[in-house]
C-alpha cells in the first residue's frame, strides 16, 4: 500500500479543527452534533459549522428546510439523502447546530494568534499584498506581459487587474451556468499569446431550460481587443451533457510543444463515466491548440472513442500543470470521501476511478474493497483526510528560494497551501504554508516569478510578497 504522506500530521490537523469548529456557544447543548458532522457532513462543508455563514442557500437555510436537505438529499448537485443513515433525531440535531452556527459564528473569525498577512517559511518571510476582492470565487489566474492579472470569478465575470489594483471588467465572455461547482472556471494564455494573442477559457456550459436544464465543461478560445473578447471559438464541449451540476473538473495546461491537456471530472456519474472510453468525462484530454485531435493520442484508433482523451478513470481534476524540467504533466483530484491524489499523467493510462480508491463514501460506506489493481496507476500520494486540493503551481522563482523546485496545493477544507517538497522529481515531504489563508481555489506563479493565491468566500486574490 502507498505510504500516505499526510496521515499524522492530517490527522492531527483535523482533531485540532474539530476541537476549533463548534460554536462560541452551547458546547455543551451540540455535542453529539459537533460528533455527526465531523463523521458525515466536513468532508464537504468543511470542518468549521460555521462555513455555512457565507453559502448560498438554495433550498432555505430555516430549521425545516435543512432538515429536508439532509434527510432526501439534492442527489443532482452531489449530495446524498442520510435518511436511514442519520438518525430523524441526529438530523434534528445537525439542523440546530447549523441554524445556531448561522447566529452566532463568523466563518473568518480566527484566534488573533493564528490571524496574520505576514507568514514565514524557512527563514522566508512573506506579506501578503491583496490585489483585487470583491468577487465571489477567483478560479482562475494568468498575468499578460504587461503585467495586467486576468482573474476569472466562478460566478462568471473575468477581470482585468492593472498594477495600480483597478479592476476592469472584460466584456464577450461566454454566458456560464453558475450553479453548483459550474461556472467560469479556468483561465491560460497561449505560450505564444505575444505572437498570437489567444486567451483559453473552460466553463460549464448549458442547453435546454428550467427541469430539462443539461450543462458541461465546455473550453472555447478569443482574443482580447480593448477589453472586449472576440473572435471567440469554441474548441471542446464534453459530451454527455449531464442533468447534475458538479464534478466539472476545468483546469488547464500546456506543454513546451504547445499541446493543450484539459481536466474534465465525472460528473457526479461514478460507476458510468471514468472507466468508459465513449464519453468525454472523468479524463484528461489533450488537443492541438485550435482543437484538432492529435494523431498521436492513445485512443485514435479505438472503436468509439473520444479521440481526444488522453488518461482517464479520474474523479474530479482541480489541479493541472506542466513540468518542463521533466516535461510531465501532473495533476491533483478530489477524491471521495478521503482519497484525493496526485498523479503523473501518462498517455493512455487508467488512474482508477472508481475501481480503486483509498477513499470511502460520504455516508461512511464502501463502495470498492480495491486499493490497487493490474494495470491501474498509482497516485504519487494520497490524502487522508481529504484537504479539497483546488489549484496547483510548480515553483521555479529566485523569489523564494526555499520553495524553488517545489509544487504548491491550495486546500478548500483547511485553508492552507500543501507543499510538496520535490526531491529528483518525487514528492519526499509535504509542509503546511499560509496556514488560515481561507478557502484556497487557486494557487499562480506569474512570469514575473510573483506567486498569486485566490481565496473565495469573501473571493479575494494576493500576492506573496518576501520582505
Amino acid at each position: 500500500m502507498k505510504k500516505v504522506l499526510m496521515a499524522v500530521s492530517g490527522l492531527a490537523f483535523l482533531w485540532s479543527c474539530m476541537q476549533n469548529s463548534a460554536p462560541q456557544s452551547g458546547q455543551g447543548e451540540f455535542a453529539e452534533a459537533k460528533k455527526t458532522y465531523a463523521q458525515y457532513c466536513s468532508s464537504c462543508h468543511g470542518e468549521k459549522v460555521e462555513a455555512f455563514v457565507d453559502r448560498k442557500w438554495q433550498h432555505g437555510n430555516d430549521k425545516d428546510a435543512i432538515i429536508a436537505s439532509i434527510t432526501n438529499g439534492w442527489v443532482e448537485n452531489g449530495m446524498p439523502a442520510w435518511k436511514g443513515t442519520v438518525s430523524e433525531e441526529g438530523i434534528e440535531g445537525l439542523a440546530d447546530l447549523i441554524v445556531n452556527s448561522l447566529g452566532t459564528v463568523n466563518q473568518y473569525d480566527f484566534d488573533d494568534t493564528e490571524k496574520t498577512d505576514t507568514y514565514v517559511s524557512e527563514g522566508m518571510i512573506l506579506k501578503l499584498e491583496k490585489v483585487i476582492d470583491g468577487v465571489d470565487s477567483p478560479w482562475g489566474l494568468t498575468s499578460l506581459p504587461d503585467g495586467d492579472l486576468l482573474i476569472t470569478d466562478r460566478e462568471g465575470d473575468l477581470w482585468r487587474v492593472k498594477s495600480d489594483q483597478s479592476k476592469i471588467k472584460i466584456t464577450g465572455v461566454p454566458e456560464v451556468l453558475a450553479e453548483g461547482q459550474g461556472g467560469l472556471m479556468d483561465i491560460a494564455l497561449h505560450p505564444n499569446y505575444k505572437e498570437n494573442g489567444w486567451i483559453y477559457l473552460t466553463y460549464a456550459k448549458s442547453k435546454g431550460e428550467g427541469k430539462d436544464m443539461l450543462s458541461t465543461t465546455a473550453l472555447v478560445r478569443g482574443k482580447l481587443e480593448g477589453n472586449t473578447l472576440v473572435q471567440k471559438e469554441e474548441l471542446f464541449e464534453a459530451l454527455p451533457y449531464l442533468p447534475t451540476r458538479h464534478h466539472y473538473g476545468g483546469r488547464m495546461a500546456f506543454d513546451e510543444e504547445n499541446f493543450l491537456y484539459f481536466s474534465v471530472g465525472d460528473r457526479g456519474r461514478r460507476d458510468d463515466n471514468p472507466q468508459s472510453l465513449s464519453n468525454g468525462c472523468g479524463k484528461i484530454h489533450r488537443i492541438y491548440d485550435d482543437g484538432r485531435i492529435p494523431q498521436d493520442n492513445p485512443f485514435v484508433n479505438t472503436p468509439n472513442a473520444v479521440t481526444s482523451i488522453w488518461s482517464y478513470g479520474h474523479r474530479n481534476p482541480q489541479g493541472l500543470i506542466y513540468k518542463a524540467d521533466v516535461d510531465q504533466i501532473w495533476e491533483h483530484e478530489h477524491g471521495p470521501r478521503g482519497g484525493d491524489e496526485v498523479n503523473i499523467i501518462e498517455k493512455g493510462k487508467n488512474f482508477g476511478w472508481p475501481v480503486i480508491s483509498y477513499g470511502i463514501n460520504y455516508d461512511g460506506t464502501t463502495f470498492t474493497s480495491k486499493t490497487e489493481e493490474a494495470g491501474m496507476v498509482q497516485p504519487q500520494i494520497y490524502y487522508l483526510p481529504s484537504i479539497a486540493p483546488c489549484g496547483m503551481t510548480y515553483v521555479t522563482s529566485d523569489k523564494y528560494p526555499a520553495w524553488s523546485g517545489d509544487i504548491l496545493v491550495g486546500s478548500l477544507r483547511f485553508n492552507y497551501a500543501d507543499r510538496l517538497v520535490m526531491r529528483t522529481n518525487r514528492i519526499a515531504e509535504q509542509r503546511k504554508e499560509l496556514v488560515n489563508i481561507g478557502r484556497m481555489r487557486n494557487v499562480f506563479q506569474a512570469p514575473d516569478g510573483y506567486i498569486y493565491v485566490g481565496v473565495e468566500r469573501p473571493g479575494e486574490v494576493y500576492r506573496l510578497l518576501p520582505q
